[in-house]
């Protein structure tokens, strides 16, 4: 029998068999939610300014290899998120998910990481996008941290008020995003090939120790001899940009037709965003004259490539471009925190949740969650001011909350977790959850070493937290979702049936 329902109902139904009712204006198509994460991600933002964590480390092999090697491992937990988030189409995402699986208690911890890795996410964009402007455009005069404070200010300042105009603004700024990231970097590539000199692609296999460099406090990378250690620290450049694709999650009760495109929207934003990225950067390392001078550059160092093989006529419309790109980043990354931040609040995780879950009437967004994640995510670059260490945090955090439902979700499936959403990977959910969980713990490992090691002790400090809130708090208190994965299931098989 065909089904004659509009998506809009369909949607609203199935979140109301979750237990919500339909707050959020559903404006989102199939491609804005997809452009969300795209924008998130970012190429321009992430691959750009983070640049100089691989090409530092290992040289012209952080490309090479390190690139798709860490885009597969971001594809293995965005296939087996997509699932879940098929299944259960909420704003919560991670939380959500970790709360039917594991009940209450993991869902807490994991809407904490998650949150947390959002924030700091808002904070590594915009303290980037800053240090481009340095790099870029004040040929590296750094005014000090005082000033770079006011500016991650002023420019998340922007970025909330974009988010306080409504949805239909956001969602049409994240789609010109998705469109104008894409385009520049099919033309920044088209310049590197069209003024620059390319070497053999076999160049980009090509491993150097640049550990040490730029010489004294600057140093990127401490020295160290262990060229091993050294390409598994150079896999933080791909694994800090391609992240954030949670974010169409999130999105997911803004979204038409929920269950199939937001896991579309997943995949397909890591996919483009892993292959548009890796042959940008690619051919930026293959016109490099001198591998030690790039690396001696230190966070200038693809500007340096900029620099050498781009004419200035056309470089300063390129360097704008780039800003703008890295500005939607942030712009939709309060986008997505703020989402769960309402989400969670709506159940009574946070702090004032009966403020934070506030919609407004006139533009029917969460406008209490967008100022509070603004506002935590610039109060964080006072503690940690230091480019890498806001990168590994937010990584680490992000890749933990994933970590969570993942965990649970392969524990659960065909136990208690029978009836999957219209988008699922059949027998190739277990193994990749399997791999998603093995690279998580990889990753947690290598972001917290020296030089960031700050990032470590922010996992710490919140673990141990997050278990003292729970026990004296949260246990007592927190209500957790308003349906169980048992009902629901009940729900969708004679839904199904």
């Amino acid at each position: 029998m065909t089904n004659t329902k509009s998506p809009v109902v369909s949607d609203e139904i199935s979140l109301a068999r979750m237990g919500y009712s339909q707050e959020l204006h559903r404006g989102f198509s199939a491609f804005s939610n997809y452009a969300l994460s795209l924008s998130i991600i970012c190429i321009l933002a992430g691959g750009i300014t983070s640049f100089h964590l691989g090409f530092c480390a290992v040289g012209p092999a952080a490309i090479g290899i390190g690139w798709p090697l860490a885009v597969v491992f971001s594809l293995c937990v965005a296939a087996t998120m997509a699932q879940i988030a098929s299944a259960f189409p909420t704003a919560g995402g991670i939380y959500h998910w970790a709360s039917l699986f594991g009940g209450r208690g993991m869902g807490w911890f994991a809407a904490w990481f998650n949150l947390a890795g959002l924030v700091t996410v808002l904070a590594a964009v915009n303290v980037g996008t800053w240090r481009f402007v340095i790099s870029g455009l004040l040929d590296g005069q750094d005014p000090g941290p005082t000033t770079q404070i006011i500016a991650v200010a002023i420019i998340t300042l922007t970025q909330v008020f974009f988010n306080l105009l409504g949805t239909r603004i956001v969602s049409s700024l994240t789609s010109f995003s998705g469109w104008w990231i894409l385009a520049v970097s099919l033309s920044l590539t088209s310049a590197f090939l069209l003024f620059g000199s390319p070497k053999n692609p076999l160049a980009l296999f090509e491993f150097h120790n640049f550990s040490g460099l730029p010489e004294g406090a600057t140093a990127v990378w401490p020295a160290n001899d262990s060229m091993a250690w050294l390409f598994l620290l150079a896999l933080l450049l791909p694994a800090y940009t391609i992240t954030g694709f949670d974010a169409c999650a999130h999105a997911a009760e803004e979204t038409h037709d929920a269950a199939r495109n937001v896991p579309r929207g997943i995949i397909q934003s890591v996919l483009v965003s892993g292959f548009a990225g890796w042959i940008l950067l690619a051919v930026a390392v293959l016109v490099i004259d001198d591998n030690q001078n790039i690396a001696i550059q230190g966070e200038r160092a693809f500007l340096q490539i900029m620099n050498e093989n781009i004419p200035r006529w056309l470089r300063d419309p390129i360097y704008a471009s780039i800003l703008l790109a890295q500005y939607f980043c942030g712009l939709a990354t309060v986008t997505s925190a703020s989402r769960m931040a309402f989400a969670f609040a709506r159940d009574g995780g946070l702090p004032g949740s009966p403020w934070l879950r506030r919609i407004s009437r006139r533009t029917m967004v969460p406008a209490n969650s967008i100022w509070a994640v603004a506002i935590a995510s610039v109060s964080f670059t006072i503690y940690a001011d230091v480019y890498a260490t806001i990168t590994a945090a937010c990584t680490i955090l992000l890749y933990a909350s994933y970590a969570i439902p993942t965990l649970l979700g392969l524990w659960a499936h065909g136990r208690t977790w029978t009836a999957m959403g219209p988008w699922q990977l059949g027998i190739w959910f277990k193994p990749l959850a399997f791999l998603s969980l093995v690279g998580t713990t990889g990753l947690l490992f290598i972001g917290t070493q020296p030089p960031s090691e700050k990032a470590g002790y922010v996992v710490v400090a919140l673990t141990l937290t997050l278990i003292a809130g729970w026990f004296i708090f949260a246990k007592r208190r927190f209500p957790g979702p308003l349906v169980n994965l048992h009902s629901l299931q009940n729900t969708d098989g004679k839904s199904r049936g």
